[in-house]
């Protein structure tokens, strides 16, 4: 599990960094809005950490930007802001839990732990992780973007690996179903993961897992 971590009063981010390291999380530790971005940019994470008061841009911008682009990774704010605004403002912008200091690192790490834990429910299939909750497709670490009838269609695959999957199960995704439209739409999502979907000639198709 790789974590990014945003804090900017370095005592207490190598403190909080030491602590998720020694529980075998991978860590990320930037201590501006904009290392923030860029690493987000250039990684794949399984949740972020940030604080709210940092230079350049707060947290609460940079997870707005994120969710903007359709990044779901799970993220917890910590911040020595006690008002109720800033606190409704977190969950607005997409944060998932919120943490204010003066706090034991402790105690985040077992905020940590939960929200993790309830992320590894995911599939995995040769290069590529899925998370059903967050309907998140990553290929060796970058994020896929799916149209939404190649998304029912991936999820059925990938639920479904090894089952000859038939025509009429698959045209229940598609808007008009036909069997152009259906091949039409099996393509782009081959091209778009890199899937192995084979026809089973005169029954359907499947998606193998070796």
């Amino acid at each position: 599990m790789k974590i990014l971590l945003l804090e900017d009063d370095v005592a207490l981010g190598e403190t909080i960094e030491d602590l998720l390291v020694d529980s075998g999380y991978s860590v990320d530790y930037v201590t501006t809005g904009n290392g923030a971005i860029d690493s987000s940019y250039d990684n794949h994470y399984d949740l972020y950490i940030f604080d709210i008061n940092v230079p350049d841009i707060d947290g609460l911008d940079i997870l707005k930007s994120l969710r903007d682009a359709d990044d779901m990774t799970p993220a917890i704010f910590i911040s020595a802001m006690t008002d109720l605004k800033t606190f409704l403002k977190g969950f607005e912008v997409g944060g998932d839990d919120f943490i204010k200091k003066p706090f034991y690192p402790e105690e985040l790490l077992v905020k940590v732990n939960l929200k993790l834990a309830q992320n590894e429910k995911k599939i995995l299939f040769g290069d590529i992780t899925y998370y059903p909750k967050e309907g998140k497709i990553v290929k060796n670490g970058k994020s896929i973007y799916l149209a939404l009838v190649q998304m029912h269609l991936f999820e059925l695959f990938i639920k479904n690996t090894d089952r000859i999957i038939l025509k009429d199960e698959l045209y229940e995704c598609l808007e008009k179903p036909s069997p152009n439209a259906l091949r039409f739409h099996i393509n782009k999502l081959k091209n778009s993961t890199g899937l192995d979907i084979k026809n089973i000639r005169g029954s359907g198709y499947i998606l193998e897992k070796s």
